[in-house]
Parts: structure tokens; C-alpha cells; sequence
């Protein structure tokens, strides 16, 4: 009988660890709420159940009798995998790590603890908590939810009028009954896979990153390899292994989010799953194998590192991109994507939506209309190929 994997989200970036986890000979099981949603055709079975939730997820994976649990780019189900490895003693994230990636709060006291790079903060749970926050960090700051993904729950606040405005949206938003209010530090954003095996961390792969400027700064899009001095290459390399070890990360990937001001980097944020924005792609070009099989591979308790020595380990120059929309509304027309057909310097130029779709201006993760990945000698001439593909393609929305 096959080994039974469950992949926690049923969106397109978990339908090619789907994939991957059948090409490996496991039978996979989608784990999801209903809805229109891809990976439901490339999963064996399907599990109909809100990932945000532990105990569903559990009972889930007990009555599918699986032998590993997983997931990629997606944070909503990490709680959920890490009680379920430890209910069920299966290989990943434990449940007291996934607790700690998933409350900033309690991620950035374990920072704290261990003397990680990472911005002044302080809890908020009312608004006089509110001023008495702002009068000690100061305009800038940045207000966050501790429950919510992504950029969503998050606000940079440059002045009382939008400090307000951020703490009744994130009342609104969040779960829970408390904030954070941090330090807005002003830098080069960039970024880190990683990849932890039995307390062994298998790599650290920093990155450069795209952001695109809604409510803040949100990650568009990636490239390696990413050009900085040796001494500030050590200093990445050195607070990624703190915040990790900080956390109590272990077999799992990692996605770290990090900013550099003046030659001092600090640790944003990070958790125990692959990055979102085309991060899994980036890392298998580069490395040269398929990164959708080392985590699926993990999950079910065989040992990824052989599997990671294996690949090409050539450094691959490749770089990333969503397509996005400027303007909400009807997609009457995508032009320009014959232009790039059999183009060999692009890995994936795949669109998500097609003519008569509706379509939101650009703000979060969801919203994109496809992605752009390229490959090439060296960074330049990724970022070259990548600027003709972004002006090429057109969206034309009414």
C-alpha cells in the first residue's frame, strides 16, 4: 500500500507539492474548505476541512490513516501541522514551534530571549497601551496583528490619523485581543530560505525581493543571487540561524523576512514552511533539483539530504515576478504573451485568470493574474528578461 501524504491548502502554489508528492509514489490527500480551488483535482483524496483549525485537521488525518502532513506558502494551516505531527508523532514543524510562528508576539519574546536582530516592539491592548506604545517607539511605527498572514493585519502608521485608523482596522481583523506596535525601520528589504533536518541546518540561501507598496510593503517577487560584501552575507547567515534556533524550528523549510539598514540586518519575521511569491521555484533553480520533493520527502520521514546533495548545486541566477493588475475590475483582454512563447530563458510564464474574470488592484497575495520566473547567466540578465516580460504582457482591465 502507497504512503499516504496530507498537503495542508488546496491553492496553486500546493498543487505542485501535490504533484511532487505523487511523482515520489505517495497518495496524497488535499486538506481544505470547499470552494473553487485547483488542488482539489490533484490530490488522490480529499479531506473537506478548515486548515485553520487543529482538531479538524487531526480527526482528518487520523480517518485518512496518513503518514505525513505538509504544506508550502501558506501560513493558515502551520498550527495545525505541528499538532498534528505531534499527536501523531510524524517528522515536522512540532506544535510549540508552529504556536510560535504563528503569534508574532510570542515570536518576537523568543527573538528577544536569544538576542535576535529584530525591531523594538511593544504589546498593545487598548488604546491608552496605544499611546503610552507610540510616545516610547515614535512616528514611524508599524501596528500588527498577531493572528493574521502576509501583509494582511499589518500598517505603517506615519502620523495619529493613521495610527488610529490602523488600530480600529486590526480590532476588526484580528482574533485576538492584543497587538504589537514595532519600531518602523527604514532599509533594504530582502530575505532567506532555509531548510532544517533533524536540528541540522541543511542551508541558508538569503535572496533579494520586489515589494510592491500597498497599506505597506508587500513581497512581489524574488531573485538570487543577491549581491552583498562578506561581512554583510555573515551577518544574514548569523541572525538567520538565531531566529531559527530562536524558534525551535526543525524539520521543515523556512521563510525568513529580514531588513538592512546600514549594514545591520534585522530579523522581521519567519516561519516553518517554504515561501509564498515563486521562493520554492527560486530555490530549486538555484540548487538544481525539486524542492516540492524535498518537503514532501521530509514530511513522510525520509531524510532530504542526500536528495539536497544531489542536485546541481550550480547557483542558478534566476529571478521572479507576479502579474498584477493597477485597477479593479472586468479583464477584457491579455496581450503579449505570444511574444514569450518558447522563450529559453523563461522557467514558468503561466496566467491565472482569463477574459471576463474580475479582477482586484493589486494589494495582497491573492490578488495576482499569474507569475513570471526567468533564469540566466547572472542577476542582470535576469533582471533584464524579467523587465521585457512586465512591460510585454499586458492586462487590460475595464
Amino acid at each position: 500500500m502507497k504512503k499516504k501524504l496530507m498537503v495542508l491548502g488546496a491553492g496553486f502554489p500546493q498543487v505542485k507539492l501535490l504533484q511532487a508528492a505523487r511523482e515520489l509514489g505517495y497518495r496524497t490527500v488535499v486538506a481544505s474548505i470547499e470552494g473553487d480551488y485547483p488542488g482539489f483535482a490533484a490530490a488522490d483524496e480529499i479531506a473537506y476541512v478548515d486548515i485553520s483549525k487543529p482538531d479538524q485537521v487531526l480527526a482528518a488525518a487520523r480517518e485518512a490513516h496518513i503518514d505525513g502532513i505538509a504544506t508550502c506558502c501558506l501560513d493558515t494551516g502551520i498550527k495545525a501541522l505541528g499538532y498534528v505531527c505531534d499527536a501523531m508523532k510524524l517528522t515536522g514543524l512540532n506544535a510549540e514551534a508552529a504556536e510560535r510562528c504563528n503569534d508574532k508576539y510570542t515570536m518576537k519574546q523568543a527573538f528577544a530571549r536569544a538576542g535576535v536582530s529584530s525591531a523594538r516592539f511593544m504589546d498593545v491592548h487598548d488604546e491608552k497601551e496605544l499611546d503610552d506604545a507610540i510616545n516610547a517607539l515614535g512616528y514611524p511605527a508599524v501596528l500588527k496583528a498577531l493572528d493574521l498572514q502576509g501583509s494582511n493585519g499589518v500598517y505603517i502608521c506615519r502620523d495619529e490619523a493613521q495610527l488610529r485608523k490602523a488600530f480600529d482596522n486590526v480590532c476588526q481583523l484580528s482574533r485576538m485581543s492584543h497587538f504589537i506596535l514595532e519600531e518602523y525601520i527604514s532599509g533594504n528589504e530582502l530575505g532567506a530560505q532555509a531548510f532544517v533536518y533533524n536540528g541540522e541546518i541543511v542551508y541558508i540561501l538569503p535572496h533579494g525581493d520586489y515589494t510592491y507598496m500597498s497599506k505597506t510593503a508587500i513581497p512581489v517577487g524574488h531573485f538570487v543571487p543577491l549581491a552583498m560584501s562578506d561581512a554583510l552575507e555573515h551577518n544574514v547567515i548569523a541572525e538567520c540561524e538565531k531566529a531559527i534556533r530562536a524558534l525551535g524550528l526543525d524539520n521543515c523549510a523556512v521563510n525568513i523576512d529580514l531588513i538592512e539598514k546600514d549594514g545591520k540586518v534585522y530579523v522581521i519575521e519567519l516561519t516553518g514552511r517554504a515561501g509564498a511569491t515563486c521562493l520554492v521555484e527560486l530555490v530549486s533553480i538555484y540548487f538544481g533539483l525539486d524542492y516540492y520533493k524535498m518537503i514532501a520527502m521530509t514530511a513522510m520521514g525520509e531524510d532530504p539530504r542526500d536528495f539536497f546533495k544531489s542536485g546541481d548545486h550550480l547557483g542558478v541566477a534566476n529571478a521572479s515576478h507576479m502579474l498584477i493588475s493597477e485597477r479593479t475590475g472586468t479583464l477584457n483582454a491579455i496581450q503579449g504573451l505570444e511574444a514569450f512563447k518558447d522563450d529559453p530563458e523563461i522557467y514558468d510564464l503561466s496566467v491565472i485568470v482569463k477574459p471576463g474574470d474580475y479582477v482586484e488592484k493589486y494589494s495582497k497575495a491573492k490578488d495576482r493574474l499569474g507569475q513570471v520566473i526567468v533564469k540566466g547567466k547572472n542577476y542582470e540578465d535576469c533582471k533584464k528578461k524579467l523587465d521585457s516580460v512586465l512591460e510585454g504582457v499586458r492586462f487590460v482591465v475595464g
